[in-house]
């Protein structure tokens, strides 16, 4: 019968051992617990292993005698290792086996005689190894799917390209397009006449290509810029050698106009425009320069960009509360930007307006019995001017609020920054007009405050869009100054001034600082002395003598250049332009309202 191996530290009734099992079993969970954490053997530590060992010792020779008496040497030989090992797992803190023992102490009445006995070295390798491994491995699989799902984007939402934001059950109302492409080269799709390369006879390559050479233009433009940040401040300035081969090259370009069409350029403009109509823009080649051409077309890609952020920033809406056109008088205006107009009104897209009473309407039948009832033939209020068919009534925004009020809303049509619209009592409104068999047609406005206290002698000025390029800008302006003279003042227009406002005043102070320079004979010359002459504020005329390049600082004085050159250009405009766009001040009829 072959012998049965025993445990060191085991006993016939199985207490003790039962106790160690307990232990170990605990042990075991605090050596799993702490793997990850390298457990380091410090000085107590092993003051408790060798302790431990001891006891193993001697529990090996105090053992009682039945237990001595089963034991051979080859049992003595392999308790030795799992002394050992039981020693090392007795290295754990002693708190440990303590509350261990106190636990399985007050179970030892349950606790099974015949316990279940375990050889300490394969237990250690087989089960304890074992078990901390696939533990180890299964925290490193779950680290390594938390890695890879925060690395994983899937479950976000997919970042929308530019044109992804648009409405794909919105169309091109261009006949024939497709939707794709943008006039700027930089979307994939549009959906308004601004932006189809087909309405402006283009290409969606033919754009992009475009929008390339821009870039690189601006590109070369910038560096130029930065090259010249060194140099001194306007006044001071004279045309870099850049500048000066810049303009020699533009001033080329603009001689190389053809000044008509040939046969066959004509032949093929009118079948274009008798094929396509007004649904396609007219082929502009060979109109004029190269030059000037490329310009309009930046400007107009630049006016589509524009239009483009408004809609995305909801501003501007295709198809909804977007007044698009009105039909004003016998003209058809396509508008710029949004105005107020009611809802009712704004969401039909296009208004027909009267043209001398400015009420609006939402169809033709309801104009033309509006037309028909109507008995206004020129705006209300007095006639305070007339020269020829030029006549300009001065309007009490008080007296006459609504007619002053549907002329906010229509200029705010073609303005961008006005912002008055319903509260008018305040101003006086000019009305400039041009007179014929019918009535009194409107050719644009100017509004100014009845008290301004900075002197502005405009708050806001309009010319309508079918008498642009005319010459009554001009006159409009001009006539703001002659009032301003009358009343003894100094005048400047109310800022911010819209991009078509500016470039109209730049080149009416050049006017007329040119004919005052062209006039004077005399060898000094007071700022104060041409703004008390032409009612122009001298901050306007500093800074269009800078922008002309005439005023200068010399050894301490400011002085103003007379250029012969610019004043010989000057002549020649005004040859050309003849008398038929002026001003009379003896044609006009008025006296300053009181209180201003």
């Amino acid at each position: 019968m072959p012998r049965r191996k025993r445990t060191a530290g085991s006993s016939s009734d199985g207490t003790e051992d039962s106790d160690f099992s307990a232990d170990l079993e605990h042990v075991r969970a605090a050596v799993r617990a702490r793997r990850r954490s390298s457990t380091r053997l410090t000085r107590a530590s092993l003051r408790l292993s060798q302790s431990s060992q001891d006891n193993s010792s001697s529990l090996r020779s105090g053992s009682p005698a039945a237990a001595a008496h089963d034991e051979g040497p080859d049992s003595a030989a392999e308790s030795a290792p799992a002394a050992a090992a039981a020693a090392t797992a007795a290295a754990a803190p002693a708190s440990v086996f303590s509350s261990a023992r106190r636990i399985t102490r007050s179970q030892q009445g349950a606790a099974n005689p015949k316990a279940k006995r375990y050889h300490l070295r394969q237990s250690r390798s087989s089960g304890s190894d074992t078990e901390a491994n696939e533990e180890d491995e299964r925290l490193a699989k779950e680290l390594s799917l938390k890695e890879a799902a925060a690395h994983n984007l899937s479950h976000r939402p997919k970042r929308r390209r530019f044109h992804e934001s648009y409405n794909f059950n919105m169309k091109c109302p261009t006949p024939g397009c497709n939707s794709l492409g943008h006039l700027t080269g930089r979307h994939e799709r549009h959906f308004s006449i601004s932006g189809c390369p087909l309405y402006h006879n283009l290409s969606a390559d033919e754009c992009k290509g475009k929008a390339t050479t821009r870039d690189k233009q601006s590109e070369e433009r910038a560096l130029s810029h930065r090259q010249d940040e060194n140099r001194h401040s306007t006044r001071h300035q004279a045309p870099t050698d850049g500048q000066q081969r810049y303009k020699d090259k533009v001033t080329e370009l603009r001689r190389k106009r053809n000044s008509g069409l040939n046969k066959e350029q004509k032949e093929k403009y009118t079948e274009h425009r008798q094929s396509h109509g007004t649904s396609r823009e007219p082929m502009l080649e060979n109109i004029t320069s190269d030059y000037d051409l490329e310009l309009f077309r930046k400007a107009q890609a630049r006016a589509s960009e524009d239009l483009e952020k408004l809609r995305l920033a909801g501003q501007v809406s295709e198809g909804s509360n977007m007044i698009k056109t009105i039909v004003f008088g016998r003209f058809e205006l396509d508008t710029w930007y949004h105005s107020p107009y009611p809802e009712e009104y704004a969401r039909l897209g296009r208004l027909f307006m009267c043209e001398f009473c400015l009420k609006y309407m939402k169809s033709q039948t309801i104009l033309r019995r509006h037309m028909a009832k109507c008995v206004w033939k020129h705006p209300p209020g007095d006639e305070i001017y007339r020269k020829g068919n030029i006549s300009v009534f001065e309007v009490d925004g008080k007296k006459n609020k609504i007619y002053c009020q549907n002329l906010c809303l229509l200029a705010k049509l073609f303005l961008d920054h006005k912002t008055l619209y319903y509260d008018v009592e305040p101003f006086l409104f000019y009305v400039m007009t041009e007179a014929d068999n019918t009535g009194c047609h409107l050719v644009g406005y100017f509004s100014k405050e009845k008290n301004s206290f900075l002197n502005y002698n405009v708050s806001c000025i309009l010319t309508m869009p079918q008498y642009m390029r005319q010459g009554y800008g001009k006159m409009l302006i001009d006539f703001s100054y002659l009032l301003s003279k009358v009343e003894e003042k100094v005048g400047s227009p109310e800022r911010p001034l819209s991009d078509l406002g500016l470039i109209s005043y730049r080149s009416y102070w050049k006017d007329v600082l040119l004919r005052y320079l062209n006039s004077f004979q005399g060898k000094e010359i007071s700022i104060k002395e041409i703004s008390q002459e032409t009612a122009v504020n001298p901050v306007d005329i500093v800074s269009t003598l800078q922008s002309l390049q005439m005023l200068k600082y010399w050894k301490g004085k400011h002085l103003v250049l007379k250029r012969q050159d610019l004043i010989d250009d000057w002549k020649a405009k005004e040859t050309k332009r003849g008398n038929g766009k002026t001003i009379d001040p003896t044609a006009l009829k008025w006296t300053p309202p009181k209180g201003t």
